[in-house]
C-alpha cells in the first residue's frame, strides 16, 4: 500500500478533477486552515499515489448526522402495489417501498402509475438508501421519495457556491473567479471550490438558500463545504430556479453561466442522472461521491460507506425537467476494491434514471 494509506482523511471524494476513471480517491472535505499535499491509496490492482493541494481536517471526529429511522432500512426491500387515483384531470399514484412512499402526480394519462411502479422495480433489491426529486414541466408531471432526507452534499454542493457568488455579486465574475468557477462546476476541483467557499462566505451562502427558497439545506458548521446538509427535493429546487424564468434570484445571464457550465462537465463525470436521457436533449449535470470514516461513527449509516449522488437538468426542444438522486449505505464488501461501492451507488443512481427517462420520453 501506498505511504500515506493510513492519514486518509475522514471523508473521501472528487478533488482535482481526478475522477473514477482513473482510479483515484481524493479529499472531498479539507480543513479551513491548513494546506497541504495528501497521499491517495487505492488498491494494488492500481497501484496508484497521488498528491493534491488539500485541507485536512485537524483530528476531528465526523460532526454529528441525523440518526438512522429502523423503519427506512434498505436491507429489507418490501413493497406494495401502487394505488393511483385521479384528482381533475391529474392522476396521483403511490406506492410503498423499503418504509418510505413513491408519490408520482402527472397530467399525462397513466405516466404517474407508471413512473411509481418502475421507480419501485428499480430500486427493488438494492441495497442503497436512496431519495429522489423529479419534475417535468412539459409533461406536468412531479415524483418524490424521501425527498426532504437530508444527506452529505458531497460536490453537488457546488452549484450552490456558484450561484450565492453570483446572487452576492450583483455583476459580473471576474477572469479569475471565472476560472475558478470553472474549475469547481467542469472538473469538480476542490481546492477552487474552497477558494470560492470562503471568496463568498457562509453568510452569503445563507442568503442565496433562503432566497431560493431551499430551507432544508444546512451549511456545515466547521465550513466542510463536502459535509453541508442537503435534500434531493432542495436540489431539484436549485434545477428549477436555474432551468426557469424567474430574474428574482438569479438573472437570465446567471443562469445560463451555471447551465453552460453543468453542461461542459468533463465526460467521465457525466454519469448518473442522464443515463437514459433523450438524444436530441441538452443535459446539465453535477455529480458527488464521498466516502466516510469507519472511525468516530455516531450514525450506523456512515460505517465506511460511499454517498453517491447526481442531479441533471434536461432542456432544449421540448423537454424541460430535472431529476436528482442522493444514495447512501453504498457498501464495500470484504476484500473488494473501495471503489466497489462507488460503482455500486452509480448503478443505483442510473437504474432510477433510465426507468424515468424512458417513461417521460420513450422511444427518444
Amino acid at each position: 500500500m501506498p505511504t500515506g494509506a493510513a492519514s486518509m482523511p475522514a471523508q473521501v471524494g472528487e478533488a482535482g478533477g481526478q475522477t473514477k476513471g482513473n482510479g483515484l480517491m481524493l479529499s472531498e472535505t479539507t480543513s479551513k486552515v491548513t494546506w497541504g499535499a495528501i497521499s491517495v491509496a487505492v488498491s494494488l490492482a492500481f497501484a496508484v499515489s497521488v498528491s493534491v493541494p488539500s485541507r485536512v481536517p485537524s483530528s476531528k471526529s465526523d460532526p454529528p448526522a441525523a440518526a438512522a429511522d429502523p423503519s427506512d432500512s434498505a436491507l429489507a426491500p418490501a413493497h406494495a402495489p401502487s394505488t393511483s387515483r385521479r384528482t381533475g384531470k391529474s392522476e396521483n399514484a403511490v406506492q410503498r417501498l423499503m418504509g418510505g412512499v413513491i408519490e408520482c402526480t402527472s397530467k399525462k394519462p397513466r405516466l404517474a402509475r407508471a413512473l411509481t411502479r418502475d421507480i419501485a422495480r428499480a430500486l427493488a433489491g438494492r441495497a442503497s438508501r436512496a431519495s429522489i426529486a423529479l419534475y417535468d414541466r412539459s409533461t406536468r408531471t412531479s415524483c418524490a421519495y424521501r425527498a426532504d432526507k437530508h444527506y452529505d452534499s458531497a460536490s453537488i454542493v457546488k452549484p450552490i457556491v456558484l450561484g450565492a457568488l453570483l446572487h452576492a455579486r450583483g455583476e459580473g465574475l471576474s477572469e479569475e473567479e471565472q476560472d475558478l468557477a470553472r474549475k469547481m462546476i467542469v472538473n469538480s476541483d476542490n481546492e477552487s471550490t474552497y477558494v470560492l467557499w470562503d471568496m463568498v462566505g457562509p453568510d452569503s451562502i445563507q442568503d442565496f438558500l433562503d432566497e431560493a427558497g431551499m430551507m432544508n439545506t444546512t451549511i456545515d458548521e466547521a465550513g466542510f463545504m463536502g459535509l453541508t446538509q442537503v435534500t434531493a427535493r432542495d436540489q431539484a429546487t436549485l434545477l428549477e430556479l436555474l432551468t426557469g424564468e424567474d430574474d428574482a434570484v438569479l438573472d437570465e445571464e446567471e443562469r445560463a453561466y451555471i447551465l453552460d457550465l453543468m453542461r461542459d462537465v468533463q465526460e467521465d463525470q457525466r454519469w448518473g442522472a442522464p443515463a437514459g436521457a433523450p438524444s436530441d436533449a441538452d443535459v446539465q449535470v453535477k455529480n458527488g461521491w464521498l466516502q466516510r470514516s469507519e472511525e468516530n461513527l455516531r450514525n450506523p449509516w456512515d460505517r465506511g460507506d460511499w454517498k453517491v449522488h447526481s442531479m441533471s437538468a434536461i432542456t432544449g426542444r421540448a423537454h424541460d425537467y430535472g431529476l436528482v438522486v442522493l444514495t447512501e449505505n453504498n457498501r464495500v464488501p470484504e476484500d473488494e476494491h473501495p471503489e466497489a461501492g462507488w460503482d455500486y451507488g452509480m448503478d443505483t443512481i442510473e437504474s432510477v434514471a433510465q426507468a424515468i427517462h424512458r417513461n417521460l420520453y420513450p422511444g427518444r
